[in-house]
């Protein structure tokens, strides 16, 4: 539906659609333990079927809208672009400590729906946005633990608190594409910059308390 929206030209419905998706995300899981889905149904691998549902939310669809309204160079270069974040997703995707126990994201997270609503409401040329999401895609392969904001335990309240904050943010933010208030936009970037500086600073926490490694004589 996000992607019969983008073609239509209705990017605002499109990314309604992803918020909806989101929703349905977040609660899945706990609606698969009520429904007792593994013990009905021990053939089916659901967390699986999550990761292809979640690349298609997080990854193809927003790197489409980006691709279709313009938001990227225009021939191979915009392509080679969107290329390398589908492609560096599902690296991501795929690695074995893409979550860690101690629940960090190892690399940059496919948090591809949200930096395309920011584009789409900023509206920087396509060149910014194609140096931007080189950037990003290089961070994916950096392992660097990103908080997983909902089960990292290190300052969960206040993630949590400016999340939903900054969520509520968002969704002002879609509701009013394609102009939404500047200030609206520029003040919701506060919480990326803090999931960011604190994704940082609690990686080298964890760095410097790893035990240095001792190779063999």
């Amino acid at each position: 539906m996000a992607v019969e929206s983008t073609i239509a030209g209705f990017t605002r419905e499109a990314f309604v659609y992803l918020v909806l998706a989101t929703l349905v995300d977040a609660v899945d899981g706990a609606l698969a333990r009520l429904a007792r889905v593994k013990e009905r149904t021990p053939q089916f691998n659901g967390a699986r079927l999550d990761d292809i549902v979640d690349y298609l939310t997080f990854v193809f669809v927003p790197v489409f809208i980006l691709r279709h309204d313009g938001l990227l160079p225009a021939g191979p270069s915009g392509l080679a672009v969107a290329a390398a974040v589908l492609l560096a997703s599902a690296y991501g995707f795929s690695r074995e400590d893409a979550k860690t126990p101690d629940h960090f994201f190892t690399g940059f997270p496919s948090y591809w729906n949200i930096v395309a609503v920011y584009m789409v409401a900023i509206q920087l040329s396509p060149v910014v946005n194609a140096v931007i999401l080189c950037g990003l895609v290089a961070l994916v392969f950096v392992p660097v633990g990103y908080i997983y904001p909902s089960r990292t335990p290190r300052w969960q309240v206040v993630t949590v608190a400016l999340g939903g904050l900054w969520a509520i943010a968002m969704v002002a933010i879609i509701w009013r594409l394609p102009a939404p208030p500047r200030w609206l936009v520029w003040v919701s970037l506060v919480y990326p910059v803090y999931y960011f500086a604190l994704s940082f600073a609690l990686h080298g926490q964890r760095s410097a308390a790893r035990p240095p490694h001792v190779s063999g004589s």
